[in-house]
């Protein structure tokens, strides 16, 4: 069941960023996040009052709302970072976003064994290697490196935390909810600030209303990336669910190989590879 929801993660996180990406080439990334957000905990908002999710709030949501908080920030800071160095060097270094719910799981007292150990080496170093690590070319900027540390760091804490956010199925949705709310605020409030300081809102032919749906997509994808990810770990070692989700630049690339026909470079190809064998000796260990 670990392998199953984490790999539903990896899937959906992965078609998620994909089409993100693609948004934000024609709309600010401002904007595609608290749209994409808002639609999600609009949806979620209805779900939890469908289930009656309320009746579980507790001191437990205050993880969501800590997930909240620093979802947006890891988020920008990885896009910031996409806009100031090459992909081939900051998407591998955000996979290092895994080493903080290993990093808990082992803290915890999780002891893998040697299968897993073993697929959890392999399938670390074939996500580094599907990013297509650019070994040459111009130096990269202190500040992309830094920006690509904090998105990592970030996204690896949002796992940790929404782990603990519950501990029921209707309790996930309204710490997901509230998740969710809180990104819409903190996003919504960094786009004012950027806008009064003469960042665009909407692209120059105004608000890109055929892109809706893809909005939608992406919003809900996240979400119930997350969602997965959460029943995930509370099934099985954090070290094996952590891992397994992390495999979606695997999916990124194969989505943009698929729909946009990018050619996988050979070193990507192998990533790819070791990504799946590590995957198998996870599942098998």
């Amino acid at each position: 069941m670990t392998a199953f929801f984490a790999l539903t993660t990896s899937l959906l996180w992965g078609l998620a960023d994909f089409g993100g990406g693609l948004l934000t080439r024609r709309t600010p990334a401002l904007t595609v996040v608290v749209v994409s957000q808002a639609i999600a905990a609009t949806v979620l908002g209805a779900i939890v009052l469908a289930t009656g999710g309320w009746s579980d709030a507790g001191p437990r949501l205050w993880f969501a709302f800590a997930a909240g908080l620093v979802g947006p920030v890891a988020l920008l800071s990885f896009y910031k970072a996409l806009a100031l160095g090459p992909m081939g060097v900051v998407s591998p270094l955000a996979t290092l976003s895994v080493a903080v719910p290993v990093g808990v799981g082992l803290f915890l007292g999780e002891r893998p064994g040697l299968f897993q150990v073993a697929g959890i080496a392999v399938a670390v170093s074939g996500v580094v290697l599907a990013g297509g690590p650019q070994l040459r070319g111009a130096p990269v900027q202190r500040r992309t490196i830094l920006l690509t540390l904090v998105a990592a760091m970030g996204f690896g804490t949002v796992f940790a935390l929404i782990t603990e956010a519950s501990t029921t199925v209707t309790g996930l949705f309204l710490a997901l909810f509230v998740q969710r709310l809180t990104n819409v605020a903190v996003g919504g409030a960094a786009l004012v600030v950027s806008v009064r300081r003469g960042g665009p809102a909407v692209p120059e032919g105004g608000f890109p209303w055929a892109s809706l749906p893809a909005l939608a997509f992406v919003g809900l994808a996240d979400v119930a990336a997350n969602g997965t990810y959460a029943v995930a770990a509370q099934h099985g070692p954090v070290t094996v669910a952590a891992v397994l989700a992390s495999l979606y630049p695997v999916v990124t690339a194969l989505a943009a190989r698929g729909f946009l026909s990018e050619r996988l470079r050979a070193v990507q190809a192998a990533g790819a590879g070791l990504a799946l064998l590590g995957t198998l000796l996870l599942a098998t260990g």
